[in-house]
């Protein structure tokens, strides 16, 4: 299969605002400010991959471009 009848057509899949409340997420947690929970009354966020999620949560709620949660 060629690689150009492989790729995806279509636009972005994720907005230039979710993009950036990620960016935003990442580094609270390089600083150690980013927290988990309701209200942020959770411990502090450790991993990566918790931040990433939390900051695609945070862009779903301001209505950027996200996909759906797969289930």
């Amino acid at each position: 299969m060629a690689a150009s009848s492989r790729r995806r057509t279509g636009g972005r899949k994720y907005g230039k605002a979710a993009g950036k409340s990620v960016k935003s997420a990442m580094h609270r947690e390089k600083r150690g400010t980013l927290k988990s929970g309701k209200g942020g009354k959770g411990g502090t966020v450790k991993s990566r991959k918790q931040a990433i999620a939390i900051g695609l949560s945070e862009a779903r709620k301001k209505g950027a471009k996200v996909p759906r949660k797969s289930s």
